[in-house]
């Protein structure tokens, strides 16, 4: 997923995200599509963003499965790069073999 929204990749995005993905980021609902236009605009303004997951926990129980972890990353912009930190969590689900994002909640903690 990280992949697909550093790039801007909408369709890479699809492949792993549910077709009733949704998200709660920064304090909002956001469907998949909505959440790649807000990081999409954040980077024609010129912002980069560098996620990494840290300290992940997974559960797997049939064809659910959940994860929480820490996300380290940063936000570069012209007035120079910040680190952030954010806790996160997604669900995921097994269909047809193919394990998809079905949600994903971001509080930003830095």
């Amino acid at each position: 997923m990280y992949s697909a929204v550093t790039n801007d990749d909408l369709a890479r995005f699809h492949e792993v995200a549910a077709p009733d993905f949704y998200a709660f980021d920064g304090g909002k609902r956001f469907t998949g599509d909505a959440l790649m236009e807000l990081i999409k605009g954040a980077h024609a303004a010129g912002k980069v963003y560098v996620w990494n997951v840290t300290k992940p926990e997974v559960h797997i129980e049939g064809n659910i499965a959940w994860i929480t972890y820490v996300n380290e990353g940063s936000m570069r912009d012209a007035t120079g790069t910040k680190n952030l930190s954010w806790l996160e969590s997604a669900v995921l689900r097994k269909k047809d073999g193919k394990w998809q994002i079905q949600f994903l909640h971001s509080t930003r903690v830095s």
